[in-house]
């Protein structure tokens, strides 16, 4: 039922497209150019813009460029007790875990949080072995779109990011990939005022910055004095100070601040090194 669901909703909108845009176009950035055309011609609006532009480029992008790198996954080792878990769990926020053994390369499974309700009251018979779920190991080679088609085809919301040599370089979750379609998703847990986390000191008097940080607080950060009335995020004031959307590696100075773009998806910049001149 759900695939003739699925495979109707694809014609229809293949069916619709063909109607309303031009589809000669033979590579990706002609696409894209003929649906911005829409949008300038009030067709598309630019919510359903930004989603399409994600649609057409989810298939190039692989499992690398958006992963949760190692050293920022949240694991549990097998022998954690019920409560140091449920206090990882009230400081993460997280609802999925890898539990690992030896080390972080040996993951055993994935505990769901919800599983550690059956415990309550029942703490002494808790054993993490008991309710740990088959991990899903994919390649970081693993192109967007079919991880999409995995994540739903298997009914799983995270996997587990294998490297070449069979080690453990990350996790993605099917909200990573849905991002890279329609945009930042928060939830419930997701932090408020999460400021401190979005520009980390590197080395050398260089900074890592997150393209969404607000300008406001990024101008009390670095003493600077970026306009806050034009955009909202040190992203937006980048990007307009490239006159288009730059690709990794493209390096900008503005005023005593350097900006090296350290990733970009092709819709928006994602990551900036930034260094005190």
């Amino acid at each position: 039922m759900m695939k003739t669901i699925s495979n109707t909703i694809h014609q229809w909108w293949v069916q619709w497209l063909r109607k309303t845009v031009d589809l000669s176009p033979l590579t990706q950035e002609e696409l894209v150019a003929s649906l911005r055309q829409a949008h300038e011609k009030n067709i598309i609006d630019s919510g359903g813009l930004a989603m399409m532009e994600g649609v057409v480029r989810i298939d190039s992008l692989q499992v690398r460029d958006v992963m949760i790198p190692r050293s920022r996954t949240q694991f549990l080792h097998i022998n954690d007790n019920y409560h140091s878990i449920l206090a990882q769990v009230r400081e993460t926020g997280h609802s999925r875990y890898p539990v690992f053994d030896d080390d972080r390369d040996d993951v055993e499974g994935i505990l769901l949080v919800k599983d550690l309700l059956k415990y309550v009251d029942q703490e002494i018979e808790f054993n993490i072995k008991d309710i740990m779920r088959p991990t899903f190991n994919v390649p970081e080679s693993t192109k967007l779109d079919n991880l999409l088609t995995s994540f739903r085809d298997k009914r799983n919301h995270m996997a587990l990011v294998i490297n070449e040599y069979g080690g453990t370089a990350g996790l993605i979750t099917i909200e990573d990939v849905l991002e890279q379609i329609v945009g930042e998703i928060d939830d419930e847990y997701d932090a408020i005022d999460n400021h401190k986390k979005d520009i980390i000191c590197d080395d050398n008097n260089q900074y890592i910055v997150k393209a969404e940080t607000e300008i406001r607080f990024f101008n009390q950060f670095f003493n600077s004095q970026l306009a806050e009335d034009q955009f909202d995020t040190i992203g937006g004031v980048i990007m307009h100070e490239f006159g288009h959307i730059p690709k990794s590696g493209e390096e900008l100075q503005f005023g005593n601040l350097h900006f090296h773009v350290k990733s970009s998806d092709g819709r928006r910049i994602i990551l900036l090194q930034v260094t005190k001149i």
